[in-house]
């Protein structure tokens, strides 16, 4: 393997010319569940996309009509099973996200109706498996649940519907939200398929959103584990987003080898398709070198890879790299890496 592209497209209906444009050029797809005739396409151009569907673990959005649903279970249904969480009598709706009420996902009955639910459709699908959305660390929705309380009660789910799915032949890949910051949480949630990194080295463009050399070093084993490891850098994920570039640079550098599909896209941005010249650095000669700190690069057969991970400007044999920056050289062989 060696790194590639991911397009994170679930937002708004997709287009004909979207999908002759897409076609081929990805290794991961993650589209809305209902979207099965753009994943048989895109499956038909190229059988190594992986497409999976959007599936989110631990919300039901009240405002979706169906039959297929971003949630992994339906508004009627959770309805019909009591498994909205409750606060002061009320449903417990997401901040900042209107319609998204938060789900049990600490009771058995609720983990039991979300993998019934999502093994019945995936039965059979043209997608190859399922993202989970939402396989949250901490609160992050202002619902005021102890957030060891949903960790275990994910932890279970994630057992329960990667199982589940393996068994039809099916994929889960976790939005493993801050793996890092819980060992061995990453291998836990990935081993069915692979994870999902969306806040890869950071989680906004701002200087103080990006997480030091030192944090990004935290989540390198996530780009090396076994199955497909979907990672997503802060950027607008437009073509020549300097991010995409950043991204790739990073997965040259720590991940040659590896089965690491990467992406950028702003928050909450899942329409623009990130694409870049994708060059063929070949096979590591060497180990990633850190020759100047913060900065770090790798010396592949075809060429080199370098990538700045510090909040300052560096030079590396010759290569001006701003804060946050990466550089992919064909052809080029760097003295220190």
């Amino acid at each position: 393997m060696a790194p590639s592209l991911a397009w994170l497209r679930y937002a708004g209906p997709l287009t004909g010319d979207e999908l002759e444009r897409a076609a081929g050029r990805f290794r991961a797809v993650i589209l809305q569940p209902w979207e099965e005739d753009a994943a048989r396409r895109l499956k038909a151009a190229d059988p190594n996309t992986v497409v999976l569907a959007y599936q989110c673990l631990s919300s039901v959005r009240i405002y979706e009509s169906g039959p297929r649903y971003s949630s992994g279970v339906s508004p009627q249904a959770a309805e019909a099973a009591g498994t909205y969480a409750m606060r002061d009598g009320d449903l417990i709706e997401w901040k900042g996200y209107p319609g998204h009420y938060q789900q049990k996902v600490w009771d058995p009955a609720y983990r039991d109706l979300w993998v019934r639910s999502v093994v019945s459709w995936m039965s059979g699908s043209a997608f190859d498996g399922v993202m989970t959305d939402n396989d949250v660390y901490d609160d992050y929705y202002g619902h005021g649940i102890d957030p060891a309380v949903l960790r275990e009660g994910l932890d279970r789910l994630i057992d329960d519907a990667g199982a589940a799915l393996a068994g039809i032949g099916k994929l889960l890949v976790p939005n493993i939200a801050e793996a890092r910051r819980q060992p061995g949480r990453w291998t836990r949630h990935s081993r069915f398929g692979g994870g999902f990194e969306e806040c890869f080295l950071g989680w906004g463009t701002a200087p103080d959103e990006w997480l030091d050399a030192e944090g990004c070093l935290t989540q390198l084993p996530e780009l090396t584990a076994p199955g497909l490891t979907i990672a997503r850098v802060p950027g607008d994920g437009t073509p020549g987003d300097p991010g995409l570039t950043l991204a790739l640079a990073a997965a040259w550098v720590f991940a040659p080898e590896s089965d690491v599909a990467v992406t950028a896209t702003s928050h909450d941005g899942y329409a623009a398709m990130p694409l870049i010249e994708m060059p063929d650095l070949g096979r590591p000669v060497r180990p990633w070198m850190q020759p100047v700190p913060g900065c770090f690069s790798r010396r592949l057969t075809n060429g080199t890879a370098m990538v700045n991970l510090s909040a300052t400007e560096v030079t590396l044999d010759g290569v001006r790299l701003g804060p946050r920056k990466g550089c992919l050289q064909v052809g080029v062989r760097a003295g220190a890496g």
